[in-house]
């Protein structure tokens, strides 16, 4: 896979909710649940993130609901890569990203959102051919106002930032013409998934889905 082509599936990814789910969950027994409840609630595009010794049997147990996109985050080496495809995920998403860790994303026809903190990183990752990227983290590298001004030089590019998002400030990156969408842990709480009340989780997918892009 292209980068041109990896970058055009991650954008396809990103224009189809304005909240993308950032998951960090170790216990694959609720995962199929945890992923029904989000999706009923409108927000189908899923990262399960690689920061838990069972986060590869999460991905795959969410891999298997209908309805769903599932991917893996904190991808930083090419075993996360290998073992992301192995446990069915559709997507990948960096910190950051690599000239390696590109280079076996696209062998492994493993659409990447590889993840950019500054004009140069911007830029490069550009340069390599993808247009749709991660700003992370973003509340701390100046929140919606920076991702502004990077977006007025280098307009092509278009970002989902995560990191300190939030459903408070949400709406001020979803305004910007350079993002499509935000990914945040706030529509899964860790109390409702233990609770298993995925109700509220789906009715917090509801509020972030309506959010306008």
């Amino acid at each position: 896979m292209t980068p041109e082509i990896a970058s055009q599936k991650s954008e396809d990814l990103c224009r189809l909710a304005p909240v993308i789910p950032v998951l960090v969950l170790n216990d694959p027994a609720v995962a199929a649940d945890l992923a029904r409840a989000l999706i009923k609630g409108g927000l189908p595009v899923l990262e399960v993130t690689l920061r838990t010794p069972l986060a590869l049997d999460v991905i795959a147990e969410m891999a298997k609901i209908e309805g769903g996109l599932v991917g893996a985050g904190s991808l930083l080496t090419a075993d996360n890569v290998a073992d992301a495809v192995k446990a069915g995920a559709r997507f990948g998403v960096s910190p950051g990203s690599t000239p390696q860790l590109l280079d076996v994303a696209e062998a492994a026809d493993l659409p990447m959102l590889p993840g950019a903190a500054t004009p140069s990183e911007v830029m490069a990752l550009l340069e390599r051919g993808y247009r749709m990227q991660k700003f992370f983290p973003a509340e701390i590298n100046g929140g919606a106002a920076a991702l502004k001004a990077i977006g007025a030089p280098i307009p092509q590019v278009k970002f989902c930032p995560t990191g300190g998002v939030s459903l408070k400030n949400a709406q001020d990156y979803l305004s910007l013409d350079n993002t499509l969408c935000v990914g945040g842990s706030w529509v899964a709480p860790a109390d409702l998934i233990a609770a298993k009340n995925w109700d509220a989780i789906t009715d917090l997918a509801a509020e972030a889905a309506a959010l306008a892009p």
